[in-house]
């Protein structure tokens, strides 16, 4: 069953009785996925800023934008204007395409993974994953890959509290463990 397809038969009803929702549109809902990755632009050089950004539109289907620095630090050697990392917001079906992908081929694929924390979880019901490597999604072939680089990715939803959020989650399939 698809992720959207599963939020309005099960999530949805589940919600409303443990919750309490009177309305459909009350129950807290998926708004966003925000995929970003950091680098230092110094490092390794153009051909490595490329190889991250022709990954990273791989594996959530959508070119990623830029992120450049507001002014000039000294300590961290860089200059107003310099690209220091990559940026990637999904929504719609893409949204869900990349969840689905996400939950079911990409954590299982991670080294050692035993189910998300629940303490990923913040305050506003919000989920932050960090991925260590992205050769663990099935689109980037590790034989090929000369960088791994690690992302963050931000799910964001409706959900006023810690509990309604980490219930969403639950519901939809997100591999979180208790404690």
């Amino acid at each position: 069953m698809k992720l959207k397809e599963k939020y309005t038969k099960k999530v949805i009803p589940a919600m409303k009785e443990k919750f309490g929702y009177k309305n459909d549109l009350a129950v807290p809902r998926i708004v966003k996925v925000v995929v970003n990755t950091g680098f230092n632009p110094l490092a390794k050089g153009e051909k490595f800023q490329e190889e991250i950004a022709n990954n990273f539109a791989l594996i959530t289907g959508q070119k990623a934008a830029p992120c450049q620095t507001k002014k000039a630090e000294a300590a961290f050697k860089t200059r107003k204007g310099m690209i220091v990392g990559l940026v990637v917001t999904l929504r719609g079906q893409r949204m869900y395409d990349f969840l689905e992908r996400l939950i079911n081929i990409a954590l299982p694929r991670s080294r050692d993974f035993r189910g998300l924390p629940e303490k990923n979880v913040d305050q506003s019901g919000n989920l932050n994953v960090g991925i260590k490597e992205q050769i663990i999604f099935p689109e980037i072939s590790a034989e090929h890959t000369r960088n791994i680089f690690g992302f963050e990715v931000a799910v964001v939803t409706t959900a006023k509290s810690h509990k309604q959020g980490v219930e969403l989650f639950k519901l939809l399939g997100f591999p979180i463990k208790h404690g």
